[in-house]
């Protein structure tokens, strides 16, 4: 089955003609696992020499809420011109490191997420960016879940993952379109239940 990131890859290049910046997390699902590879030993190895020999920038926010203090550190490479001939990622201009600490009472979580980026910009730019597409991708997930029972899926070779999710991002996105009070679940019962229903969500 072909993968549909590779898809995404490649209309890239009419997403750039038209000035749409784009995120990607290299380790979403296991999806380009080559890239993904790539960039998390290129992250490791540049960490290990405090980023001595590439350029970048970075910022750090550090908030509290509810006795919980989160201290995130942004950290942008700007020197990625070897990965985007690699991997033939068009406009590829940044790969954008968030480390994340979080304290709750005695308890202290770390967490690293990678992403690359179209966009080139320093780090107290690309943060707030970044933990905006986060929040909305967090956001996505838990209506998958409700509707779909994403966490339940048992779907797990090769590229299926990847494009089942696309295809529940889609199917998501149609289920949005009626103007009705019912809930999105419902919808789907609905849809599957009633053919005229389906066919008018499609026809949109």
């Amino acid at each position: 089955m072909k993968s549909l990131s590779r898809t995404f890859r490649n209309r890239c290049p009419r997403l750039t003609e038209i000035r749409v910046p784009y995120f990607v997390k290299p380790a979403l699902k296991g999806n380009q696992s080559a890239l993904r590879d790539d960039v998390s030993l290129f992250v490791t190895e540049q960490k290990a020499k405090q980023y001595a020999d590439t350029a970048i920038s970075r910022h750090e926010t550090v908030d509290g809420d509810h006795g919980r203090i989160e201290t995130r550190t942004t950290t942008v490479l700007h020197d990625v011109a070897w990965l985007q001939q690699r991997h033939k990622w068009p406009a590829l201009k940044s790969v954008v490191i968030i480390d994340s600490i979080r304290e709750i009472g005695s308890k202290t979580e770390r967490e690293t997420r990678l992403y690359i980026s179209s966009l080139k910009l320093p780090a107290d730019k690309l943060g707030p960016i970044v933990r905006s597409h986060w929040a909305i991708e967090n956001s996505l997930h838990w209506v998958l879940d409700m509707v779909f029972r994403d966490d339940e899926c048992r779907v797990r070779t090769e590229n299926a993952p990847a494009n089942f999710t696309t295809i529940k991002h889609i199917a998501t996105n149609l289920l949005r379109l009626p103007t009705t009070r019912d809930s999105l679940r419902s919808r789907r019962k609905i849809a599957a239940w009633d053919d005229d229903f389906l066919a008018s969500l499609i026809a949109r």
